[in-house]
């Protein structure tokens, strides 16, 4: 066995070199023997082979035959997995959480007039801030974590809207956002009555004033006062025509106004945190609605906490609500333990199938490229992550991930730093 993991790491060292020395383009890969969890209605394949061309899976089958000059692995049985979803994160805005200058996932305008620090800015887009080369991403990636939402937050003196995010594929691509992809998100209950007059009614009482601000054919009268710019305007307009609206959102209370809400304006609604979702699992199911939660919740850190749940997550898989995972203590830095968190919500009675599905091919539809990511079928990206055992286990380790078909560097800042202080192990025979 130690003799099969030192093959397949020199070959898997062999086609990362040779890739990033540009000597062999990554036009062809053939996976060889994998357990491929496909997520798709094909299951589970053991011993099958994966053909990636071009940057997507070309064939998934025994015995496929790959072209001259293409890399062969040999995955020798392990998992092969589609890339996992980071959820909902500033990767790429946020370097180090506590030095203001390297954070552009927030803002505050100030109060605007209106008072409390609300000026609802729905064109605050973060995007634009992206930085593909930051140090947080690698350190994701080599975790097998392929793409991620990135989002801005609502701080508790800034807005109940805190802006417009999408969905990013973390290689080292300058525009790496999928199309499709773009969310607005709303940020509702406790967290957010600082910014709103001390009152959950007062949150719904601004956000029905912005629709309607936002609504064709309705010019302000005399004496009104706008709570939106002109540009907020346009920007909400597009999401009440259809768009998808993240809602942070706790209480069962507080889910249900949200849907009523969504239903009343023809809005697309994703709950994010959902800590009491399962108590409104059958209403969640009935529109569609999937949730965003993190099943490491367990304990309520607020009042709107009070019913978590570590069955939250089995509980809505049971009722049919879409759902997939975030981490959200530190989401930046801890993107990569979605996985645990995944297993913990296997432990807690979610199918493990069900929860490999909510980390690949959920999100991806949730957050509209559900045709591009989240599966190993043809057509589909290859975003591809080949692990040393169970997925979901927290002691097995990605050992190669692929997105678009590249290979990508297993090294990240941290092994660096490890490398570079950790004592080498002294030679034998002293200390």
């Amino acid at each position: 066995m130690k003799h099969q993991y030192r093959v397949l790491a020199v070959a898997l060292a062999g086609a990362v070199a040779l890739g990033a020395a540009g000597i062999l383009r990554a036009d062809e890969v053939l996976i060889r023997g994998a357990k491929v969890h496909t997520v798709s209605e094909r299951g589970t394949l053991d011993r099958a082979d994966v053909l990636v061309r071009d940057g997507l899976i070309a064939a998934v089958g025994s015995g496929l035959v790959a072209g001259a000059g293409a890399t062969v692995v040999d995955a020798q049985g392990r998992s092969l997995t589609p890339g996992l979803f980071g959820g909902i994160t500033a990767l790429g805005i946020e370097e180090v959480e506590q030095e203001p200058s390297t954070v552009d996932r927030s803002t505050v305008y100030g109060d605007g007039g209106h008072g409390g620090g609300f000026e609802p800015r729905p064109e605050f887009d973060v995007t634009v801030a992206y930085n593909p080369g930051s140090v947080a991403i690698g350190v994701n990636r080599v975790e097998g974590i392929t793409f991620a939402m990135v989002a801005p937050t609502a701080l508790p003196d800034g807005t109940m809207f805190a802006g417009q995010g999408a969905l990013a594929r973390l290689d080292d691509q300058p525009d790496p956002f999928v199309a499709g992809s773009r969310t607005l998100f709303v940020d509702l209950g406790a967290n957010a009555t600082a910014s709103s007059g001390k009152s959950r009614a007062a949150q719904f009482m601004l956000i029905e004033q912005a629709t309607r601000e936002s609504r064709p054919g309705t010019p302000p009268r005399d004496g009104d006062l706008r709570l939106l710019t002109p540009t907020g305007r346009e920007v909400l307009a597009r999401y009440l025509a259809g768009g998808r609206i993240a809602f942070s959102v706790e209480r069962a209370a507080d889910i249900r106004q949200v849907l009523a809400w969504s239903e009343r304006n023809g809005v697309r609604p994703v709950i994010v945190g959902g800590a009491q979702a399962w108590q409104v699992a059958p209403l969640l199911a009935k529109a569609h609605v999937p949730v965003v939660l993190d099943p490491l919740v367990d304990l309520p850190g607020t009042f709107d906490q009070l019913g978590a749940s570590m069955e939250n997550a089995a509980l809505l898989h049971r009722a049919g609500v879409p759902i997939t995972f975030a981490h959200f203590v530190a989401p930046t830095a801890n993107a990569r333990k979605v996985r645990q968190a995944a297993g913990v919500a296997v432990a807690h009675g979610l199918p493990w199938d069900a929860a490999l599905t909510a980390l690949t091919a959920t999100p991806a539809e949730v957050f509209g490229a559900g045709k591009e990511l989240g599966r190993i079928a043809p057509g589909y990206a290859a975003d591809l992550v080949l692990w040393s055992g169970d997925p979901l286990e927290v002691t097995t380790v990605a050992e190669q991930v692929w997105i678009g078909g590249r290979p990508q560097s297993m090294r990240s800042r941290q092994s660096e730093l490890r490398d570079r202080y950790l004592p080498h192990a002294p030679k034998s025979g002293g200390m």
